[in-house]
């Protein structure tokens, strides 16, 4: 799960969640300025300081916009951003609900809100917001909407729709890493060795290119796979990073398992 050009949920980063992109840099606000244009810099000066945890501020933006549109969908959209960053899951809903029924086309977010009902659990929802996204060939976050739609289907045990996603992620963007990682893991598990090292050799050149640390859970993979293949010296180098970086993870925990 990104968000509207984009603020930050913690989740999608479960998801994601994946990284968020963000384009807000502060502009110089111009009252000379058209309303269109005036209400444009309202809502991405709001943005801007919800990225930056300045709630009071992107709050006084939104009510600047309010007052050029009361109905405006992108707007009723951030507030929905904010009041889940202040644990306010019903107002949240309720203002991401209002900028849905406004504007159901807005596929951007449709997927804020998917990151939204994903971080409170409502992982079935989810998963029905972020298929109506991927619909959209013309948004320009499908492939992550994908992966993100794989990551809930997994959450699901929908093992096959979610291995479907992440495939689809990949088609329309190799560089989604956690999709990489996703299909090393699940043909690993079927027993498919040679495809589960192909998609793992597709991770590694990815996070070296990304400069992307291992996480405890891609050590313990790495570390299955070369027992799979044979390869206990490679296997024991990432039983020894996982000891160096993770060493009080359950991950280090199955890999002594593993090695016995």
């Amino acid at each position: 799960m990104r968000f509207i050009k984009s603020a930050t949920m913690t989740v999608l980063c479960l998801f994601l969640l994946s990284a968020c992109v963000t384009e807000t840099t502060n502009p110089v606000f111009n009252v000379e300025k058209s309303d269109e244009d005036a209400l444009d810099n309202y809502l991405r000066l709001s943005i801007g300081y919800l990225e930056q945890g300045n709630l009071p501020n992107a709050k006084r933006h939104l009510q600047n916009a309010a007052d050029i549109d009361s109905n405006n969908s992108e707007m009723f959209g951030i507030w929905g951003l904010i009041y889940a960053r202040e644990g306010e899951p019903e107002l949240a809903e309720e203002n991401f609900d209002r900028a849905l029924r406004i504007n159901p086309d807005n596929s951007q977010m449709r997927n804020n809100f998917a990151a939204f009902l994903f971080a409170e659990g409502r992982v079935e929802d989810a998963y029905d917001q972020l298929a109506r996204v991927v619909r959209d060939t013309a948004y320009d976050q499908r492939p992550q909407a994908f992966e993100n739609m794989g990551i809930a289907a997994i959450r699901l045990n929908r093992i096959e729709e979610g291995e479907q996603a992440f495939m689809r992620a990949i088609q329309l963007n190799p560089n989604q890493l956690r999709s990489a990682l996703e299909l090393a893991s699940l043909n690993l598990e079927r027993g498919d060795v040679l495809q589960a090292r192909a998609y793992w050799r597709n991770y590694l050149t990815l996070i070296q290119f990304y400069r992307v640390p291992h996480s405890a859970r891609s050590l313990l993979l790495g570390a299955r796979l070369e027992m799979a293949l044979k390869n206990e010296a490679s296997a024991l180098a990432y039983g020894e990073l996982l000891e160096t970086n993770f060493p009080e993870s359950r991950e280090y925990a199955l890999f002594q398992q593993v090695i016995e």
